[in-house]
């Protein structure tokens, strides 16, 4: 295996209004899955950073957001840092960076070549007064590290320098609309990642003709009763005109009626719609609320993982399978529904069932697989690559491919 291949993770960077504006990537060699890839960081750590960013494509990653990667010294001083792009590639400087004139003349040099600049885990030290003035961007404060009763006065005292603050590892809600409201800009952590600690919602009526078409579109019911759910909601007709609209540009036949909608744009392209829109019915944040983002990448990931594992492949139905239970296995942390009523609402497939219930079965193995790297516990993940022997150079692409196929939504 090429010492380029590697596992990546993004966590989402939101703002005020809980929307994703950037990701965080991190790496993780073949080697050691629980390790991260910039240990001492050398010129071959910076080499490996470039190839891995070049093997996945970083637009395939990205999409329209920005991404940020952590740098040491060595990287953060070798000239292979500038063959990433600045506008798309923004640098966190970690802590234990030495501020030296040597280093305060290169991030004015990045900062003059358009690079984006965060400090990463930073409480205020005055040696680094010449970087809060016009040559850092974000600074990011560790929420473990600084406990809340200390943020006031370091709030107040970074209002002085034209710097964003970024609130990381926010965990609860409490943590997050505190940060907000002290003036915190930009925000990281479990909360939004974790769909389990994200607040709970009430199934409202589009999203129950939502699980109403998600089941007709499982059970193959025939046009005319798909058209007839859709009739019932006003908004959702619209939602479906502008989806075949965005998905099919250049379109010269005008679109007859909701049947013609629905032929346009395909069951199995609308039954992802449908699965993917569950989330962010109500929402007006769309594909940028980071558990649409979270659902739409594990689900397109099981997908792909179930073309190649070995009891899995061989059975046309098991890839849309796996991909309903990746949307399936994130509902019960949003609504307020059980699981029990998921399953039994759905008519779902024994295979389906035992995935979603007991993480048994082929299905359940891809679930847990994709939910330990949702958790960037790498550890955990290669045991499970190991036990369905796909290769990790297999997975690289499987994770691209749900990358790029969630940016495709938007």
């Amino acid at each position: 295996m090429n010492i380029s291949d590697h596992l990546i993770g993004r966590q989402p960077i939101l703002n005020r209004f809980e929307e994703i504006v950037a990701y965080e990537l991190l790496f993780r060699s073949p080697s050691s899955l629980s390790s991260a890839i910039i240990n001492d960081s050398t010129q071959a750590s910076a080499s490996v950073i470039i190839n891995t960013l070049s093997r996945f494509g970083i637009r395939d990653i990205l999409g329209n957001h920005r991404g940020f990667i952590n740098v040491e010294a060595d990287l953060l001083m070798s000239d292979n840092i500038e063959l990433l792009p600045a506008e798309v590639i923004g640098l966190e400087l970690l802590e234990n960076i030495v501020i030296t004139p040597d280093v305060i003349e290169r991030c004015r040099a990045l900062k003059k070549a358009g690079c984006l600049l965060a400090l990463d885990d930073h409480e205020y030290s005055r040696e680094y007064e010449p970087l809060y003035n016009g040559l850092v961007d974000i600074i990011k404060v560790d929420l473990f590290k600084t406990p809340l009763d200390r943020l006031y006065n370091m709030v107040e005292t970074f209002k002085r320098f034209p710097v964003k603050l970024l609130a990381e590892k926010v965990d609860t809600r409490a943590v997050f609309l505190r940060c907000r409201s002290l003036g915190f800009e930009m925000f990281q952590g479990y909360f939004f990642a974790r769909p389990s600690l994200l607040q709970k919602k009430r199934l409202e009526d589009s999203a129950s003709i939502l699980f109403e078409l998600m089941q007709q579109l499982s059970n193959d019911s025939d046009l005319e009763q798909i058209e007839q759910t859709f009739k019932k909601s006003p908004a959702m007709t619209y939602k479906l005109l502008l989806l075949v609209n965005s998905v099919s540009t250049g379109l010269r036949e005008k679109i007859r009626t909701v049947r013609h909608a629905i032929s346009i744009i395909g069951l199995n392209q609308l039954k992802r719609w449908v699965q993917l829109s569950i989330f962010a019915a109500d929402d007006n944040r769309g594909f940028d609320n980071p558990l649409v983002d979270l659902a739409a990448v594990r689900a397109a990931f099981m997908e792909e993982l179930a073309l190649l594992h070995p009891a899995c492949k061989h059975y046309k139905c098991y890839p849309d399978q796996a991909f309903m239970v990746g949307i399936l296995s994130l509902l019960k942390d949003i609504y307020e529904i059980s699981m029990d009523d998921i399953i039994s609402g759905l008519n779902l497939s024994s295979e389906i069932k035992d995935a979603l219930v007991d993480r048994s079965g082929p299905l359940g193995d891809l679930l847990s697989l994709a939910e330990k790297l949702d958790m960037l516990d790498f550890d955990g993940a290669s045991i499970f690559l190991e036990k369905m022997e796909i290769p990790l150079v297999t997975v690289l692409e499987c994770q691209k491919k749900a990358f790029n196929w969630r940016e495709g939504l938007e």
